[in-house]
């Protein structure tokens, strides 16, 4: 195939860290870089739920993202300063939101929310699913610390959530797009699955042409090598966790 402008194998990864504890304040942090693109996630532990969930004995868990003015190759305005988010943010967000939810026991959490903040330092494409990638780690830390200070009784998180985009470039399958290939791409997707290889939502776009089923069953195949690689990545973070006296 012809070289991707990284110069990586179509079924390579970026370089991926996870730096878990990475904020001072925060009952859970992790600082993501898929490559290029700097995520810091934060997972903070309040004791209330939001009005349409109170009396009903379960937690929530939800997200929100942002980007910094110069996160991108040109200075961006921030979204604070034009009064509203954009429907891009908005998105986004939402599926961080979601992909956890999928995996946390709600009930288990009790009327306490736990809000994760994805704020992107450094975007060179991928910084959703770099995001949730690094929020579950984030996630996993501070209810690690709730279970030492004895609010939870167990951990209740079932499996990992990570995330990895997979596109068509050059006629090729390639894993975790950069900014050079995802603006270039005939058709993007993010994959978001568990720890178990379960499937927990896809993102995908024909953007020159709509995909065939032996396209898309090559950019699965793709994502599911991408996404054990993180996976193993997180539990490493985690182990690591231990040494920082969570």
């Amino acid at each position: 195939m012809s070289a991707r402008p990284s110069g990586r194998a179509h079924d390579e990864m970026r370089k991926v860290s996870l730096e878990p504890g990475f904020s001072l304040h925060a009952e859970g942090s992790c600082m993501v870089r898929f490559g290029n693109t700097h995520v810091l996630c934060t997972a903070s532990v309040e004791d209330r739920v939001p009005p349409f969930m109170r009396g009903q004995g379960k937690g929530w868990v939800t997200a929100e993202y942002g980007m910094l003015p110069r996160a991108t190759h040109t200075r961006g305005d921030r979204e604070a300063a034009r009064g509203k988010q954009s429907g891009r943010t908005q998105e986004i967000q939402r599926l961080i939101g979601r992909a956890l939810r999928s995996i946390v026991d709600l009930q288990a959490l009790g009327e306490r929310q736990i809000k994760i903040d994805c704020d992107v330092i450094q975007a060179d494409g991928g910084t959703r699913t770099a995001s949730i990638t690094g929020a579950y780690v984030a996630l996993y830390q501070a209810c690690s610390l709730m279970q030492s200070r004895k609010m939870i009784k167990d951990i209740p998180l079932s499996s990992e959530v990570v995330a990895v985009s997979c596109g068509l470039y050059q006629d090729h399958a390639v894993l975790d797009l950069d900014y050079a290939e995802d603006s270039n791409a005939q058709a993007d997707a993010n994959f978001v699955m568990t720890g178990k290889g379960e499937i927990i939502e896809i993102q995908a776009t024909g953007e020159e042409a709509p995909l065939t089923k032996e396209k898309f069953a090559a950019l699965l195949d793709l994502a599911e090598k991408g996404c054990g690689e993180l996976v193993r990545l997180q539990r490493r973070s985690i182990i690591a966790l231990s040494g920082l006296g969570s």
